[in-house]
């Protein structure tokens, strides 16, 4: 794969194909486009009793494109689970990029003044494509991925992509599905008009518990 430009990452990703790099120090970066594509959908999206207390009790302050470039480089830090990454340098630089052009996010859990856990992703439409997210501390990655939810549900998203499913994905109701259902859902989402809502007060139980 040659050289990247943000406008080339827009397109791929409105067709529904992402990069990734092999390693965190590999420079090269590939196309994917699984057979079997990761999606949380919002209208089932399920927080755990445990979670909700947790998210009552406060102790986190979350905070929304803040620290967007500090986000992505905790979600390719090694850890005891993942010692190495897909997010390399490239990577890194596409991604700051399309969040000055003010199409990527991130939403920043933050204790005492310190970035404890997040996650980021691009909004295209009414799509958006969750990349990464990071932790360290308990529950503050799950924090950020409820007011993640809360914020596009508030700002009229239709489609969340994870990409891929995994076990801390499945507890909140991510599924698989075929590409060329995938694929149905992401043009019409890619179609409708969506806005990623930034206020630090949000309510987050307005948008995901019932009345």
């Amino acid at each position: 794969m040659g050289p990247l430009t943000s406008d080339l990452l827009v397109r791929a990703y409105s067709m529904g194909v992402f990069p990734m790099a092999r390693s965190r120090d590999d420079p090269r970066l590939y196309w994917i486009d699984p057979e079997q594509r990761g999606i949380l959908p919002l209208e089932t999206f399920h927080v755990s009793k445990r979670l909700r207390r947790t998210l009552r009790k406060g102790g986190f302050e979350i905070r929304c494109d803040t620290a967007f470039e500090a986000v992505m480089r905790a979600c390719g830090e090694p850890t005891d689970d993942r010692p190495d990454s897909w997010i390399n340098e490239e990577i890194v630089r596409l991604f700051v990029e399309l969040f000055r052009l003010g199409l990527a996010h991130s939403v920043e859990t933050w204790r005492d003044g310190r970035l404890v856990g997040g996650l980021y992703g691009l909004g295209l439409g009414a799509a958006f494509f969750g990349e990464s997210m990071f932790s360290r501390e308990t529950d503050a990655s799950k924090v950020a991925l409820v007011h993640l939810v809360a914020r596009l549900k508030l700002g009229g998203f239709r489609l969340l992509d994870t990409q891929f499913v995994t076990a801390h994905l499945q507890q909140f109701g991510a599924v698989e599905i075929p590409r060329h259902a995938y694929q149905d859902l992401l043009a019409a989402a890619i179609g409708q008009n969506a806005y990623f809502d930034r206020r630090p007060g949000l309510d987050w139980q307005a948008a995901l518990l019932p009345r």
